[in-house]
Order: C-alpha cells, then sequence, then structure tokens
C-alpha cells in the first residue's frame, strides 16, 4: 500500500483552475465515496481551501494513476488539463507535505493558523464518509500532534499574519484612515470573522456583513457592532460600500459586473476596493475593468504577504526540523505494519505445544496416573518442545562461532554473561 499526496496550490496553478478542481463541504463527503470506490484505493482525505486541493490517498500497487485520473474526471476537465499544475508525493515524502500543510509552512501566509482547522475539518469529513483507515487515522492523529508541538516550540506563529489581515492591511493602504470607510462583509465564516476582528481594531466607521443566511451575518454581526443583511438585498446595499471584502462557499459569483456598475454610478464615481479572497470566485473577474474600482484576488496579495514571511523564516527552518523527526517516526509504525511480527509467531507455537502436551496429561490422568507424575511430564515435555529448536541452533551458532546469535540469544531470553552480572 503506498500513500499519495496528490494536488495543486497557490504556487503551482492559477485561481481560474483552483476554483474548477475545489469541492465545498457539501459534496466533499460524496466524493470521498466516489474516491474509495475507485479500484486500489483503500482509503482517502480530501482537502479543499481556497489556497489548495489535495487529495490524500492509499493505494494498492498498481492502483497508483488512479487518484489523478478520478480527480480530472469527478471535474470533468479533459484527459491531461491538470498535469502541468499539479504536484505528487509519495510515501514518506507525502507525510511530510501533510505535516507542512498542517502547520501553515506551505501556506501562501507562512505559519497562518487557519489551515489546522480545515485539515480537522478535513479528517471530520473522511470519519463521517468511513473513507479512513488505521494508517491514515493515524497519521492525522500524529499531524495535529505534531502542529501542536510546532506552535508550542517554534515562533512560527508570532506577530498575527492571515489572509484576513493581509487584505485589512492592504485596505488601509488604500484608505489611509479606516474610522472614514464603509466597509461590506460577504460571508460569515472564519476568514470573515477575522476580518471583522481587525477592521474593529481600525475603528471603521460602519460595518455591513452579508450572507446567504441571514441569521449567521446577525450573530457575526452583533459580536462585532455591524449591521446584518441577507445576500439577496446585496444590491440595494452595495454603494454603501467602500471596502468590499468576500469570502463564501458559493459555487458562482454573488458580486456580478452589472452590479457594481450601478453601485458605481449611485456612487457618482467615487472610487470602491474590492478584496475577493473565495474559491472559486465571488466577484466576477470583469468588475476589475470597471472605472473607480480596484479589485484584488487571493493571488494579488503575495506580494504584501510576502514582505511578512522574512520574520518567520528562522521560526519556519526549526519547524521543519521538528517535522523531519516526526515524519521517520510515523513511517517507522508505518513499515512496522506490513512486517510479520514473529512474537505473535512465537506465541501461537508455544499455545499449540502447550494444548498438545495438556492433552496427554489429561490422558494420563485419566489412565490412573498420579497427579504428581502427570505434572512432571507436563512441565518436562513442554520445556523439551519449547526449548529444542533454539537449543538446536545455539548450538550449530557455537560450533560455528557465530557470536552474533549467541549474543542475540542472551539478549532475547534475558540471560546476560557473568561479568555483565558483576557490574
Amino acid at each position: 500500500m503506498t500513500l499519495i499526496a496528490l494536488g495543486l496550490n497557490h504556487l503551482t496553478a492559477p485561481v481560474s483552475l483552483r476554483e474548477q478542481v475545489a469541492f465545498d463541504t457539501d459534496s466533499t463527503g460524496t466524493a470521498l465515496q466516489a474516491l474509495t470506490r475507485e479500484p486500489g484505493v483503500e482509503e482517502a482525505l480530501i482537502l479543499s481551501t481556497c489556497n489548495r486541493t489535495e487529495l490524500y490517498v492509499s493505494v494498492a500497487a498498481g492502483a497508483e494513476e488512479i487518484p489523478q485520473l478520478w480527480l480530472s474526471r469527478h471535474h470533468q476537465l479533459t484527459a491531461g488539463r491538470l498535469d502541468e499544475f499539479l504536484y505528487r508525493h509519495d510515501e514518506d515524502a507525502a507525510v511530510r507535505h501533510m505535516f507542512r500543510v498542517a502547520t501553515g509552512l506551505d501556506s501562501m501566509v507562512l505559519g497562518e493558523p487557519q489551515i489546522l482547522g480545515q485539515v480537522k475539518d478535513a479528517y471530520q469529513a473522511a470519519r463521517d464518509a468511513q473513507a479512513l483507515r488505521a494508517p491514515m487515522e493515524r497519521l492525522l492523529q500524529h499531524t495535529f500532534a505534531v502542529a501542536k508541538r510546532v506552535r508550542t516550540d517554534t515562533r512560527i506563529g508570532a506577530h498575527t499574519v492571515s489572509v484576513a489581515f493581509t487584505a485589512v492591511r492592504l485596505a488601509e493602504q488604500v484608505f489611509a484612515d479606516l474610522r472614514q470607510a464603509c466597509v461590506l462583509l460577504i460571508g460569515a465564516g472564519d476568514t470573515i470573522e477575522l476580518a471583522a476582528r481587525h477592521l474593529v481594531d481600525k475603528q471603521v466607521r460602519r460595518l455591513i456583513v452579508a450572507n446567504r443566511t441571514l441569521e449567521n451575518a446577525q450573530e457575526l454581526a452583533s459580536r462585532h457592532g455591524g449591521y446584518a443583511i441577507a445576500l439577496a438585498d446585496l444590491p440595494q446595499h452595495l454603494a454603501d460600500a467602500d471596502i468590499v471584502i468576500s469570502s463564501t462557499a458559493a459555487r458562482q459569483p454573488v458580486v456580478t459586473h452589472a452590479m457594481v456598475e450601478k453601485a458605481i454610478a449611485t456612487r457618482r464615481r467615487k472610487p470602491m476596493f474590492m478584496v475577493d479572497i473565495a474559491v472559486p470566485r465571488d466577484i466576477e473577474p470583469s468588475v476589475s475593468e470597471l472605472g473607480d474600482v480596484f479589485l484584488y484576488g487571493i493571488d494579488d496579495l503575495r506580494q504584501v504577504i510576502d514582505d511578512n514571511r522574512r520574520s518567520r523564516e528562522a521560526a519556519a527552518r526549526e519547524a521543519d526540523a521538528i517535522i523531519d523527526l516526526q515524519v521517520e517516526r510515523y513511517m517507522a509504525w508505518r513499515r512496522a505494519l506490513t512486517l510479520r511480527n514473529p512474537a505473535i509467531d512465537l506465541r501461537q507455537h508455544a499455545e499449540l505445544y502447550r494444548d498438545e502436551v495438556l492433552v496427554k496429561a489429561r490422558a494420563m490422568l485419566a489412565r490412573g496416573k498420579s497427579p504428581d507424575e502427570a505434572l512432571a511430564f507436563l512441565a518436562n515435555t513442554l520445556t523439551n518442545k519449547l526449548l529444542h529448536h533454539p537449543s538446536a541452533r545455539l548450538r550449530e551458532a557455537a560450533l560455528s562461532g557465530d557470536m552474533d546469535l549467541l549474543h542475540a540469544a542472551g539478549r532475547l531470553y534475558g540471560i546476560v554473561e557473568q561479568g555483565e552480572r558483576d557490574e
């Protein structure tokens, strides 16, 4: 069985392709069930975020190409469409990749903490779909422990940095004083929650939260002193916004070219700053062609984010050292699964001898032999049977001078030499 990590991310593929292979929360369970029904696929996990879509799969020999073929077929892409954008890691490299992803070392924002929660969500989805077995279950538990240790033992989480923080920082560069700005947040997930916190810290003049489920928008808005609207009412409020930050799980854009064009006209050409950090994208790309609109996508944030990487690079090196050690520990456990355990065989042989001799001892009692005679037979015969083969091999080792076997036998049976005992 081979462990494979297969995927694409913000470094290997443009957002236009990433959004085509993204999995939403509602479809992931069904996709996992379909993937694990593929021939040779033993277990699977799907991780899909704004910056990456990855499959972690254990496959039988000869089925190594199945996950890539399935991914293209599932998203109805032409054969070979993904080839130049995909990366693949096998075995220990796949384990190392998962550890680095979960600790934020492979994120656009180095060390960002949100990815660990997304990995945990992916784990829960795989469990719900019954797509995991012992090896990957153990891998995920090990992953969470590694991420916790990296956070505890390094400064990888020092200095608040996230996609949400970066979006707010970029807005602050455009609007020198956010206290004069009206901000519209679209969505109600973790990223929007983080953006709301940063905006409140900046004392924005007004905060509007729009979401498909009005109740969720109201809960988020109430925590941050904002005003909630339903997503259906977005066209009526868009013109109020100086800044728009959007991150939903919608499969189609929620902000169209026509909506923004009308809003800009209503604003009398007053500029509007928009950040779309959703994949698939929430704002139609053609909005960037409108005058007085400054639209930034998830990939546009990279330059701002790169400025923050240097402060975390030393911590990242420390984190990689921890990860290298933990990769070997997990792989040692995984290799042990494929080895035949001689302790089990030894016990089975011993129990077989015991049962044979016990039958004979009971037969002696039935024939009228005394209990002492039956017990002596039992003890002597069982001892001889258990020691016959080891004794024969040790005699051969002594004659041939095989000291390695003789010393190994001493350690195996707990027998120490006189010099060692005296020490």
